[in-house]
């Protein structure tokens, strides 16, 4: 299977799971110290998430979250931060700009408070890794086994196109969950369940492998908690649908006859199909033509994550 036909499966999975509430997002860095993207990542809300929301629909910069401003009394911008002071100052003005922060120019300076305190406002965490055939597993094994032994996530799901036999669940850690996704239905099997993990706890990294040795890493409790406030913060403002080429011929009411049109993946006019806009569209195509994009949210099509607009504000 293809990486366009392995990107429209995730892209359908999306599409399948979008109406549970909570917060959904692809491609995201799950690693601490090495390198892990994971496919999709679902948040289920915490407590507070009708406050979360109630600040911004964007991402938070995760400076701006660890930094010692509170709600309370304005501090100087160069006080709150543990960074150059360039860097501070850009931070505080993106805070600024969504509603996280409120600047007061005192002097020549200026200092910054939170509009609001920080929400507990992540509930589970479910990380799940796309492998439609998996009669080609390739890293599969690996990269489940370093996802259960650091624990980042709550649980780990496995979701495939592929009937699966005893002889592949024995290939995979006994922890990782697995579904059967058809994605020109939507329909999706529950073959086995996660595992609940120890995600508040220490946890251990792959870094790299060979045949001859593995290189790990302890990672702390300290540092999960901070990587797992970053990635919930990334996945809140990134989303899961991919963004519309700016192309003439880029239409995204088009309708298509599987499981893609509900996900929302941009149809090309001039290819006549589904296509992938970061790796597809731009100058290389032959159907290009240079347009603004399409409206983001076009009537009847919804861009945002759609579980947002389920909770009240707070």
């Amino acid at each position: 299977m293809g990486g366009v036909q392995e990107f429209a499966f995730e892209i359908a999975l999306c599409g399948s799971l979008e109406p549970v509430d909570g917060v959904l997002a692809r491609q995201l860095g799950a690693a601490v110290h090495g390198r892990r993207v994971a496919d999709v990542v679902r948040i289920a809300p915490g407590p507070e998430f009708d406050r979360r929301r109630a600040i911004t629909a964007e991402t938070i910069p995760p400076l701006a979250v660890e930094s010692g401003a509170g709600p309370g009394r304005a501090r100087p911008v160069t006080d709150v931060f543990d960074c150059r002071p360039d860097r501070a100052r850009a931070v505080a003005e993106r805070a600024a700009e969504i509603g996280f922060f409120e600047r007061e120019r005192r002097g020549g300076r200026t200092d910054v408070r939170q509009t609001a305190r920080y929400p507990d406002w992540v509930g589970t965490v479910t990380g799940i890794e796309n492998k439609p055939d998996l009669d080609r597993p390739g890293e599969l094994a690996d990269q489940l086994r370093t996802d259960v032994s650091l624990a980042l996530f709550d649980e780990v799901v496995l979701a495939t196109e592929t009937y699966v036999t005893g002889a592949h669940l024995n290939r995979l850690p006994d922890a990782v969950g697995v579904w059967r996704f058809n994605p020109e239905t939507g329909d999706r099997e529950v073959v086995r369940e996660p595992t609940p993990l120890d995600s508040a706890g220490p946890g251990i990294e792959l870094l790299e492998r060979d045949p001859t040795r593995a290189d790990v890493c302890p990672v702390t409790a300290a540092e999960k908690a901070r990587k797992r406030r970053r990635l919930a913060e990334r996945a809140y403002g990134k989303g899961w649908r991919p963004a519309l080429p700016a192309c003439a011929n880029c239409d995204p009411r088009a309708a298509t006859p599987s499981a893609l049109a509900d996900a929302a993946l941009p149809w090309c006019t001039y290819h006549e199909r589904p296509v992938r806009p970061s790796s597809e569209c731009g100058q290389a195509c032959p159907g290009f033509e240079p347009a603004d994009s399409p409206a983001a949210d076009p009537e009847g099509l919804a861009r945002r994550q759609a579980g947002l607009d389920r909770f009240g504000g707070g």
